[in-house]
C-alpha cells in the first residue's frame, strides 16, 4: 500500500518528497509486444512515471459491448509499468482529445440526435455510468492504496477549453470516487484565466499544459491555486500532423531547455509526449476550430518525440536525459536490445474487388427516403455509399451535398465525374441526366471525428440531404462500409486501376522486423496486413510510409490487402526500412 498526496508545495509518497518526471505513451497506439521496451526506454531515460489516456470508444465500441484485450488491454499496460517500477498517472474518459478520433468519445452517442455531449445532460451521464461501472473497477486494483502503481487520475480533460458546467465535473469527481478510486485527483487546462476557470474543480489540484513560457504559465496557475505542488500535466515538447501540412518538428536542445526551466521551477513534468505510436485504422482525429476549415490528423503520430514511431530514441530523448541528469540521479544508460528494421522490397498485388461489384457482401443494403448519416445506421466508422436513380432527361445542374462529412466520391452510371470534400473552397460538380435516367452514387469516406473544440458533433457520412439543382433527391439504398470483414471478397486479375478498389498480394519473409510501407504511385485509401488495419494513406502527405511493426508480420507468407479510392500508377507497394514523414 502506497500513499501519494501534497505536502505545501511538494508531492510525496509515503512522507518522503518526490518530483513526478512522467511521459505519455499510449498504451492504444503501440502493438501490445512492444509495451515493455517503451516503458524501459521511458525507465532508460530517467523518469519515474508513464502516463495514459483511456479511450472510451476503444473500450465501448458499440453500446454495452466492452473490450479490454489485445491493443485495448490496459491492464496489461499497467501491470507491465509496475513490475518495471514506475508510477502510472491515468487521464481516463469520457473525452481525451489526444487527436484520437471523437477525441475518445464513442460514436454511438451521435444516434441520438438531442444527445448533449460534456455537460450534466442525463442522458449523456447515464452512458457515461454505465461505461464506469466497467471500467473502474479494473483500475481500483491498480490504484497505491491498494499496492499498485496508480498514483494519480483526471477529471475529464482540459475541460475548460470546451465548456463552464461545473457541476458536470463535480458528478464525474463524485462518480470515480463513488466506484473506489481513492488516489489524488486533478484538473488539466491550459494557463489561461478562462481554461482555469471553466476547468478547475474546488478542493481538486489543478494543473497546466503548455509547450513553452514555463514561468508564465506556472504563474497563471498559481493565481488559482496556491500552496499546492507545480505541475505541467502536458509539456508539449512536439507537435502532430494534419494531412497536407509539413511535417512538425521541434528542435531538441529548444526542447530540453524549457524542460530545465520547469525543473529549475521545482515543477513535476509530464512529457506529451514520450513516445507518439501510430493511429491504427480508423481512429486519428480531426480538428476544426472554424467550422468549415476542417483538418483531419495523419496516420503517423510520431510527434517528434523522444522515441520515434518505430520506438527509436531521436536527439531530444538524449537531450532530456542529460537535462534530467543534473537534477536527479539517473545511473547508466541501458537500453533494451533494438528491433531491427528491414528493408523487404516490392510486392506486386495480383489480385483486384471492385467495391462496387461488393457492396452486397460487404454489408446489407439498407433502404432510406433520404441519406442517413453513419450514426444513424449503427456505424461508427470507414466508408458508406449511398446510391439512387434519376430520371432524366435533365439539363446539367449543380449536384449539392448539404453538410457531407467528410469526403464524398461522385458516380454517374458508373463513371467518376469528381470529389466534394468538406472543407474544399470549390465544391462543385455538375452533370446532365439522359433521357433514360441515371444511377447516381456517392462514397464518403468518414476521415475522423473531430476531437477538440466547439464543433464536437461531427456526425459522418450525408448528414441533411442531397439536391440536383433545386431538387432534393429521395428513395436511396445506403451501404455501411465499416471494413471489418473483408474475407467475402472475390479477387480477379489485376485489370482497370482507376476504380475504387481492393488489391491483394503476398510478401513472403524469413526475418521478422519494423519496416515501412512505401505508397509511391497510391492515391488515397487504407492497408491491411495480415487482416490488421495499418490506418490512411494519402499522396497529398506529409507522410508516405505506413509504420508496421514486426509482431504483425509473420515468417513465411504475408496477406496484404489495400483498399484504393482512386488509383495506382501501379499495383505494387514497397516496404522499405526508412519512414517518410515528409520534410
Amino acid at each position: 500500500m502506497g500513499t501519494f498526496s501534497m505536502s505545501g508545495n511538494e508531492f510525496t509518497y509515503n512522507g518522503e518528497p518526490i518530483r513526478i518526471v512522467s511521459g505519455a505513451i499510449h498504451y492504444f497506439r503501440v502493438v501490445p509486444e512492444y509495451w515493455e521496451d517503451r516503458l524501459l526506454k521511458l525507465k532508460a531515460c530517467g523518469f519515474n512515471t508513464v502516463e495514459t489516456y483511456i479511450p472510451w470508444n476503444l473500450h465501448e465500441p458499440k453500446q454495452g459491448q466492452f473490450c479490454f484485450d489485445g491493443l485495448a488491454d490496459m491492464e496489461m499496460f499497467i501491470g507491465i509499468a509496475a513490475r518495471l517500477g514506475l508510477f502510472v498517472i491515468v487521464r481516463p474518459s469520457p473525452y481525451i482529445c489526444a487527436e484520437w478520433e471523437f477525441g475518445g468519445l464513442p460514436a454511438w452517442l451521435l444516434a441520438d440526435s438531442d444527445m448533449q455531449l460534456r455537460c450534466s445532460y442525463k442522458p449523456y451521464l447515464e452512458k457515461v455510468d454505465a461505461y464506469f461501472d466497467e471500467l473502474l473497477p479494473r483500475l481500483v486494483p491498480f490504484l497505491c492504496t491498494n499496492g499498485g502503481p496508480v498514483i494519480a487520475m483526471q477529471i475529464e480533460n482540459e475541460y475548460g477549453s470546451y465548456g463552464n458546467d461545473r457541476n458536470y465535473l463535480v458528478y464525474l469527481h463524485d462518480a470515480m470516487q463513488q466506484r473506489g478510486i481513492d488516489v489524488l485527483l486533478f484538473t488539466s487546462d491550459g494557463p489561461t484565466d478562462a481554461l482555469l476557470q471553466g476547468g478547475s474543480v474546488p478542493g481538486v489540484l489543478a494543473t497546466v499544459n503548455f509547450g513553452s513560457g514555463p514561468d508564465a504559465a506556472f504563474a497563471k496557475l498559481i493565481e488559482y491555486q496556491q500552496g499546492h505542488p507545480l505541475m505541467c500535466m502536458e509539456y508539449w515538447n512536439g507537435w502532430f500532423d494534419h494531412w497536407g501540412e509539413e511535417h512538425h518538428t521541434r528542435d531538441a536542445a529548444d526542447a530540453a531547455a524549457v524542460f530545465d526551466e520547469m525543473l529549475r521551477a521545482d515543477a513535476s513534468v509530464n512529457f506529451y509526449l514520450f513516445h507518439g505510436g501510430t493511429n491504427f485504422g480508423f481512429y486519428n482525429g480531426a480538428n476544426a476550430q472554424l467550422r468549415d476549415h476542417y483538418e483531419p490528423t495523419t496516420t503517423s503520430y510520431d510527434y517528434d518525440a523522444l522515441l520515434d514511431e518505430a520506438g527509436r530514441p531521436t536527439d531530444k530523448f538524449y537531450a532530456v536525459r542529460e537535462v534530467l541528469s543534473r537534477y536527479m540521479e539517473i545511473g547508466e544508460l541501458k537500453l533494451p536490445e533494438s528491433v531491427p528494421v528491414n528493408n523487404y522490397g516490392k510486392v506486386a498485388l495480383t489480385g483486384q474487388a471492385a467495391l462496387f461489384e461488393h457492396l452486397d457482401v460487404l454489408s446489407a443494403a439498407i433502404p432510406s427516403p433520404s441519406p442517413l448519416p453513419m450514426e444513424k445506421v449503427g456505424q461508427s466508422y470507414g466508408f458508406i455509399a449511398y446510391t439512387t436513380w434519376i430520371s432524366g432527361p435533365r439539363p446539367k445542374e449543380q449536384l449539392h451535398l448539404q453538410e457531407v462529412r467528410d469526403r464524398a466520391l461522385i458516380y454517374v452510371n458508373g463513371e467518376f465525374i469528381g470529389v466534394i470534400e468538406r472543407s474544399a473552397e470549390e465544391q462543385t460538380v455538375s452533370f446532365e441526366v439522359p433521357a433514360g435516367g441515371a444511377e447516381l452514387r456517392i462514397v464518403v469516406e468518414n476521415m475522423g471525428r473531430i476531437n477538440y473544440g466547439p464543433y464536437l458533433k461531427d456526425r459522418k457520412g450525408i448528414t441533411e440531404g442531397v439536391r440536383l439543382g433545386f431538387q432534393f433527391l429521395f428513395d436511396w439504398v445506403i451501404h455501411p462500409l465499416q471494413m471489418e470483414e473483408l474475407s467475402s471478397l472475390t479477387y480477379k486479375e489485376v485489370s482497370e486501376t482507376n476504380r475504387p478498389a481492393f488489391y491483394r498480394g503476398s510478401l513472403s519473409i524469413n526475418e521478422l522486423g519494423d519496416t515501412f510501407l512505401a505508397m509511391g504511385g497510391w492515391t488515397k485509401g487504407i492497408v491491411f496486413v495480415n487482416g490488421f488495419h495499418l490506418g490512411r494513406y494519402w499522396n497529398k502527405g506529409p507522410g508516405q510510409t505506413l509504420y508496421v511493426p514486426a509482431p504483425l508480420l509473420r515468417l513465411g507468407e504475408n496477406e496484404i490487402i489495400v483498399f484504393e479510392l482512386h488509383g495506382t500508377e501501379e499495383a505494387a507497394v514497397a516496404f522499405t526500412n526508412m519512414p517518410m514523414l515528409g520534410s
